[in-house]
């Protein structure tokens, strides 16, 4: 992308390291400053419907929905007004700051927004009895604990692959998480809209309340604040969905499908040009091989969340 259109730099481009899918740089000119986004197309785990996505942003920032104002995008890059806020860490947020991505969430499903393409749907491997090969005759460091995790990686895979979703299906940001997210004075900024979509609303809602209402475990869940996620959509003038194991089908398959995904980029054994480091492969593996079997043994009692 040509970046000349934001002005005369007043420094060089710097890497803003963290991120688990793409790679991001501040860019400052006299015009302002500017987040771009260098997008990893080349393995990614879907097809990226970019000008769906920007056009949905463009639609959302001008509803006002607390976002970076989006400047422009071509195939793979995209550029955004920077935001200063504080980054939100993984652990419980306030109950106000829960309300009010509740809110957001409503204007956002009620958005009048055009996607001309169908739903996002990752298909569901179950390769996991042949990847845990693969790490053990590579030498991978995680590699005795997928082997011995293989069963309960497939029995996950059946329940995402199986679960029934209630619907509606919302066109919606589908990865409202800590790590998505700015508090700027104490309010809500959502960032990172690429993996937006069309997902069924007990899978969004579900994912979201409990991102916020958790730490990176499962320990110290605060029910509180998942009631607020909830309470602030239907004060926001959405309606909640029927309870069930759907409101949390989405989130576990999103996490087994990007544990997946880095286990191919370790396997790999290569620092690939785009997307995250090799270290942080590593540690997104060893992250999700330990916890999503505990988030998946505890489904029963996430449902009771929802009581």
């Amino acid at each position: 992308m040509d970046l000349s259109q934001l002005g005369a730099p007043v420094g060089p481009m710097i890497r803003v390291h963290g991120g688990f899918a793409n790679r991001m740089y501040r860019l400052d000119t006299d015009q302002g400053s500017f987040a771009v986004k260098e997008l990893n197309l080349g393995d990614r785990r879907w097809a990226y419907h970019g000008e769906d996505v920007f056009a949905f942003e463009r639609t959302a920032f001008a509803a006002g929905i607390p976002m970076p104002e989006p400047i422009s995008a071509d195939r793979g890059t995209l550029v955004h007004r920077w935001v200063e806020g504080e980054k939100v860490p993984e652990a419980p947020v306030s109950a106000a700051y829960a309300f009010e991505i509740g809110e957001i969430l409503a204007r956002i499903h009620a958005l009048d927004a055009a996607w001309s393409a169908g739903p996002v749907e990752e298909p569901v491997a179950r390769d996991w009895p042949e990847l845990a090969a693969r790490a053990a005759a590579t030498g991978q460091p995680w590699a005795e604990e997928l082997a011995a995790r293989v069963q309960t990686f497939q029995a996950i895979a059946r329940f995402v692959d199986t679960c029934e979703r209630p619907g509606p299906v919302v066109l919606t940001h589908r990865d409202i998480q800590p790590w998505n997210l700015l508090a700027r004075r104490g309010r809500p900024v959502v960032l990172d809209w690429e993996l937006s979509g069309l997902l069924d609303l007990s899978g969004e809602l579900g994912s979201t309340a409990l991102s916020l209402a958790k730490g990176p475990g499962l320990d110290g869940i605060e029910p509180a604040v998942f009631a607020s996620v909830l309470d602030g959509y239907a004060a926001g003038g959405g309606v909640l969905p029927p309870s069930g194991p759907s409101w949390f089908a989405h989130m576990i398959g999103g996490w087994l499908g990007h544990t997946r995904w880095n286990i191919l980029r370790c396997l790999a054994g290569v620092e690939a040009a785009t997307g995250p480091g090799l270290a942080l492969s590593h540690e997104s593996v060893r992250d999700g091989v330990r916890g999503l079997p505990v988030l998946f043994g505890r489904l029963g009692e996430l449902e009771e969340l929802l009581l």
